[in-house]
């Protein structure tokens, strides 16, 4: 079986395009959603309903996306990775599944925590998802979990750079092109 010419169980030297493309979306997002939610408990209520709005309908995108991400990579593994000590693998291997868990339960937990406050998700404005659980008690500790998985989701990210960045710059290895 075959995904734009690749055979899915040969190995490659980079990702599959697919999931190269898929990994920059969501990078892309990331770097927008993130800073949209850190800042509307600054910003002025007339200004903070535009803010939700992008912070949770490119969040909730970041969830399909990523649960694409995650069905791909089931599908079409990633190619071989370089050489490197086990205790570097285990890590990487770590930051990885921790980044993809965290962008996926990150998501459903502000959805969840916005409907409990009582607020459908007016999905970029022309969708109204409907909501698993309406308004209810647990908002707090929905958005107490969903504030600390972006906490972790930055965290993770300065690892997951910071790894890219020591195999670029310091072991001058391909570890980065695999992924551009």
């Amino acid at each position: 079986m075959t995904i734009a010419g690749e055979s899915l169980g040969a190995p490659a030297i980079s990702y599959h395009p697919a999931a190269r493309i898929l990994h920059w979306i969501v990078a892309v997002l990331v770097l927008v959603v993130w800073p949209a939610g850190f800042v509307i408990e600054f910003i002025k209520d007339d200004a903070k309903t535009a803010f939700y709005l992008v912070h949770e309908s490119f969040g909730f995108l970041i969830l399909w996306l990523m649960l694409a991400r995650f069905a791909f990579r089931l599908v079409v593994p990633p190619p071989p990775e370089p050489a490197m000590p086990l205790w570097q693998k285990r890590l990487a291997e770590t930051v990885h599944w921790l980044l993809y868990a965290a962008l996926i339960l990150q998501p459903i937990f502000g959805f969840l925590a916005t409907n409990a406050f009582g607020f459908p998700l007016d999905w970029f404005g022309a969708l109204t998802v409907w909501s698993p659980i309406g308004k209810s008690d647990l908002a707090p500790t929905l958005m107490s979990v969903h504030v600390f998985l972006g906490w972790s989701i930055l965290v993770l990210l300065c690892l997951h750079i910071g790894g890219v960045l020591h195999h670029h710059v310091l072991l001058r290895d391909q570890t980065l092109h695999r992924m551009i």
